[in-house]
């Protein structure tokens, strides 16, 4: 990866504005677009990927001013994320994780917990990885004393080997109750595998972990006071909050995949022999092509843009958010979910309509689009968001709160 473009970021002034970081993170995606395809291929532990995010200052985007963060707000963070899935969907997918574990202990822990994590994770610019797939139920937490010990295994662990810290989720035993904490990821019993060898987001970092006898203390365990858990429905609003994440880096895949294809259109591919134009850019089914994918992407980027503003609502006051308030709202998350996975697929998928069958080549590379959208897509069944929509729209049914709605 070049670095020739990004070494003064230490020292030029931090952006000050949402347009400015946004603005920092299409800097960060023209970097990455450098040898995203090669990458990609090689498939290597993305360290120096991860030292770019820190480098530029959009790890500490949504950390506080005073501890030198930038203070911005989810709509600002999501926007980035799309721009950094622009060059490297993986990344993105990183990024977005990366803002939600941040976040966590603000949705989960009481004020004194989130304040410190947060202060913590911005001045020593913390990477934050999560050991919290929820389809395994296999990590039980006992107590000894006043530490937890956490002890089993996730199949999935995003950021992994390249985090600083990791988010830990298992069930305390004997209960039914979550417990939530922050651990250092080199902490002793923590082993990530190198098993993640799927056909699509090959960055993430996203293999399995086992916990053999992970200790932490109580006092870290987010929302707990004296070993009692401190409801809110604000604690619920992690899963719309990360489902956005989701959709905006397929969003911002699709767009990459956009402007890479037509790249390629401009620059190499050829004209069909029987279709009467000299150049492939004047041929109609080529515009129309792209005028068909550019429209539908940029509705689905709105449609996000408004949801991610009403979501920034709830954000702004937690503790007055109510369950129509988060129901509603997950919805609409649910109802941008669907249009974002099915427009992502199509345009990654019709790219090579109007490139070419030279452009197949595995030097170009764009055959990733498609293969990171489809792959992370099928983190949850699509048709389950469009029955939360189709339930409310029909009976005012609100979704129920649970680890994927």
């Amino acid at each position: 990866m070049s670095t020739a473009t990004h070494t003064d970021w230490q020292t030029r002034p931090a952006p000050q504005t949402a347009a400015g970081w946004i603005a920092r993170a299409a800097e960060v995606a023209a970097v990455l677009a450098t040898d995203a395809a090669a990458r990609d291929h090689a498939g290597a532990t993305p360290y120096a990927e991860v030292q770019l995010l820190k480098d530029s200052g959009l790890v500490t985007l949504l950390g506080p001013t005073e501890r030198g963060g930038a203070g911005q707000d989810w709509p600002t963070a999501y926007r980035v994320i799309r721009e950094i899935a622009k060059a490297d969907g993986s990344i993105g997918q990183l990024l977005g994780y990366h803002y939600l574990w941040f976040w966590a202990a603000r949705l989960v822990g009481t004020r004194e917990q989130w304040e410190h994590v947060e202060a913590e994770a911005t001045v020593n610019r913390w990477f934050f990885g999560g050991a919290v797939n929820p389809r395994d139920q296999d990590v039980v937490v006992t107590e000894d004393g006043d530490d937890l010990v956490y002890t089993g295994r996730k199949s999935f662990s995003t950021g992994s080997k390249v985090s600083d810290v990791t988010v830990l989720e298992g069930v305390l035993e004997g209960t039914d109750q979550h417990v939530f904490a922050i651990v250092p990821s080199d902490s002793e019993g923590l082993t990530f595998h190198d098993d993640w060898d799927n056909i699509g987001q090959r960055l993430t970092e996203s293999g399995g972990v086992s916990l053999d006898g992970v200790r932490t203390p109580w006092s870290s365990a987010a929302g707990y006071v004296d070993k009692v858990f401190q409801p809110r429905v604000y604690n619920t609003l992690n899963v719309p909050t990360i489902q956005l994440v989701f959709v905006n880096f397929y969003l911002g895949i699709a767009g990459g995949a956009l402007e890479t294809a037509a790249t390629y259109t401009r620059e190499k591919s050829r004209s069909w022999l029987h279709g009467g134009f000299e150049r492939a850019v004047d041929e109609p089914y080529v515009i129309d092509t792209y005028g068909d994918l550019t429209a539908k992407l940029w509705a689905a980027e709105a449609l996000a843009d408004a949801v991610a503003a009403e979501g920034q609502k709830l954000h702004d006051d937690p503790d007055a958010v109510t369950e129509k308030a988060r129901g509603d709202f997950e919805v609409r998350v649910a109802a941008v979910k669907a249009r974002a996975t099915d427009v992502a697929l199509e345009v990654a998928g019709r790219i090579f309509e109007v490139t070419g069958a030279r452009s197949t080549a595995t030097a170009e590379g764009l055959d990733r689009f498609w293969r990171n959208v489809r792959t992370h897509t099928l983190h949850d069944p699509v048709a389950y968001k469009r029955r939360e929509v189709g339930r409310w729209v029909l009976e005012g049914e609100l979704p129920e709160p649970t680890w994927y709605s």
